[in-house]
């Protein structure tokens, strides 16, 4: 395998085609396969685009949004750490989410830390999930100033955008559960598949990146899920008596290093580029649209803004893959989409990766797209916002409490 070494021990590994097979194509693919991802009509984009403003959760000059509550240094097994991940399960809570914490202790180049995952599953009945993920925890320091580090791309605005997801889209997974419980479900095995976020703690190495000093958190997970047998009649739908909880995973969907301006993201599996091929065209649908514009910002009209997305040359071979929170999934089958900035933002790992590096147009972007894409995705009905009684107000969110 060739590999070129990425700034500070992360990798870019390029597989050639002899490797197509091996084995990092998924031997999981989702049991939907590849389909069509139903386009929403203007009218449904409009309200997913409006109901929340997609910045107010992500505004850093908001001592409330949720992006505020997370930029602030939070290396593993630290009282900030405690902190955010408090915040995110009483968040998700309030939402009726279900939340397992998974917290085990491994070893580290500077001592025995303790790690907590945060698992949230929006119906834990369903027989399959699609996962959207990215960790939590900031990169470790010793030394002043470095260990007020707070992570803005690296992750703490990817870990705001899946919060914002997740209320934005609570009422329609509400409302498809009812009608699926309801026979009233045009397409069963869709309306099956529930969304689950996973906040990863110790993904950052503590000295190098190694194969043992990275992804403690995603590495405990893959290999707890992968030995973890379902208990039979526990979900609906679900097929076979040797299912892991792995092998309930549609696709697991890694965002990373996202919020500074004008990223470039990569296809990287042959499995999923019809994936990244609907988000792309997901973008170029809302950006020809208009929705993009932010503040009469003109380099965000239709017509004149960039796409993310680097284009795809239709080779017949996977481009390789950059080390991260994926890895120990994509190893053991799981088909991966990873949304990740490469190259990487010029302040990764430096003490200016703080809200000044985030770009708000950019985040306003994301959010945007997260919204359309899931909601295509899992068949959601945005005219089922307009229906809106969710207890969680904007009010009681605002006493939710970090800690």
């Amino acid at each position: 395998m060739l590999f070129l070494s990425m700034p500070r021990f992360r990798f870019l590994f390029l597989l050639f085609a002899l490797f197509i097979s091996f084995p990092y194509s998924s031997r999981q693919a989702s049991v939907l396969g590849e389909r069509e991802l139903p386009a929403l009509s203007p009218e449904d984009t409009s309200l997913l685009i409006e109901s929340p403003d997609p910045l107010k959760n992500l505004d850093p000059t908001n001592p409330a949004s949720h992006l505020s509550k997370i930029l602030i240094p939070r290396a593993p097994d630290t009282d900030n750490n405690t902190l955010v991940r408090n915040y995110i399960v009483s968040t998700l809570k309030a939402l009726d989410w279900h939340i397992e914490e998974d917290e085990f202790m491994d070893d580290t180049p500077v001592g025995k830390k303790r790690f907590t995952n945060v698992i949230a599953t929006k119906d834990p009945e369903a027989s399959r999930r699609v996962v959207l993920s990215a960790h939590f925890d900031s990169k470790y320091f010793s030394t002043y100033p470095q260990n007020q580090f707070v992570g803005a791309t690296d992750s703490a605005a990817p870990c705001a955008m899946m919060l914002d997801l997740a209320e934005t889209l609570n009422p329609m997974l509400n409302a498809r559960k009812t009608r699926l419980e309801d026979g009233l479900e045009d397409d069963d095995d869709i309306a099956d598949t529930t969304l689950q976020l996973v906040f990863f703690d110790g993904e950052e190495a503590f000295h190098d990146w190694t194969d043992t000093d990275s992804i403690y958190g995603a590495r405990h997970l893959a290999e707890k899920w992968s030995t973890t047998y379902i208990v039979p009649h526990s979900k609906r739908r679900l097929m076979g008596m040797q299912a892991t909880e792995i092998s309930t995973i549609e696709h697991l969907i890694l965002l990373d290093l996202l919020g500074a301006p004008q990223p470039l993201i990569r296809s990287y599996y042959l499995d999923t580029a019809w994936l990244f091929d609907a988000m792309a065209s997901i973008e170029h649908r809302l950006g020809e649209s208009g929705a993009f514009v932010y503040q009469g910002q003109d380099n965000m009209a239709a017509g004149k803004w960039t796409s993310y997305f680097h284009p795809r040359t239709g080779t017949g071979y996977n481009y390789g893959y950059i080390g991260d929170d994926h890895v120990p999934f994509m190893h053991k089958g799981v088909s991966i989409l990873h949304i990740i900035a490469e190259p990487f933002p010029h302040v990764w790992h430096t003490l200016k990766d703080d809200a000044s590096a985030l770009d708000l147009p950019t985040m306003r972007r994301w959010n945007i797209i997260l919204r359309v894409f899931m909601s295509e995705y899992l068949h959601l009905q945005p005219q089922d916002l307009k229906k809106r009684s969710e207890p969680h107000s904007d009010f009681q969110r605002s006493h939710i409490e970090l800690g």
